[in-house]
């Protein structure tokens, strides 16, 4: 996938199966930012040919995400009848309840 400032990790994020979601949402709540080599476990976790670098692209675009609902510059849509139990991933989630209870860098 090309790389573009215009990329959303919802596009991305879209683009791997419902399984490998979940295996990257388990695996970052597993291995958090202190753990070496962090997205290369996460990737060796997710299985199905996710490199290092695709994890950490996913996780980049979350958080750029975040921040950004957190700045007010994104309007957090009503989640109606819309998988993952009418609420939004698990991982944007747990990102969000992540930023608010300590600051974090990319």
């Amino acid at each position: 996938m090309a790389s573009s400032s215009r990329t959303t990790a919802h596009g991305f994020y879209s683009s791997w199966t419902i399984r490998e979601n979940k295996k990257f949402e388990e695996a970052l709540a597993f291995y958090d930012q202190d753990t070496p080599d962090r997205f290369e476990n996460v990737a060796r976790a997710v299985g199905g040919g996710k490199t290092a670098e695709e994890v950490r692209r996913l996780y980049e675009l979350l958080v750029r995400d975040v921040n950004k609902i957190e700045a007010g510059q994104v309007q957090i849509p009503l989640y109606k009848n819309v998988g993952y139990n009418g609420g939004p991933p698990e991982a944007i989630s747990y990102l969000l309840n992540i930023s608010s209870t300590k600051s974090f860098q990319v």
